[in-house]
């Protein structure tokens, strides 16, 4: 399963989202995720992965792809 699916399953079994998901697809404007979406995104994806990302986020990744980059380098 590519980090992008993780992304996509997350999104649809704990943060209700329903929305077509796609890398340039914007976690705030296009999935209207708020503080708590975004908190139950990454605390799955911390489940998922087995492992404790590190939130120090100066620029936030905005889009789904920016958050599967992200991933991918927090879990290399």
């Amino acid at each position: 399963m590519t980090t992008l699916q993780v992304i996509e399953k997350v999104l649809r079994e704990h943060c209700r989202v329903t929305a077509t998901v796609t890398p340039d697809t914007k976690l705030l404007e296009d999935l209207g995720l708020d503080s708590v979406g975004l908190l139950t995104l990454l605390t799955e994806l911390e489940n998922h992965y087995q492992t404790v990302l590190q939130e120090d986020f100066s620029n936030p990744p905005a889009t789904v792809g920016e958050l599967a980059q992200w991933l991918d380098s927090q879990t290399a």
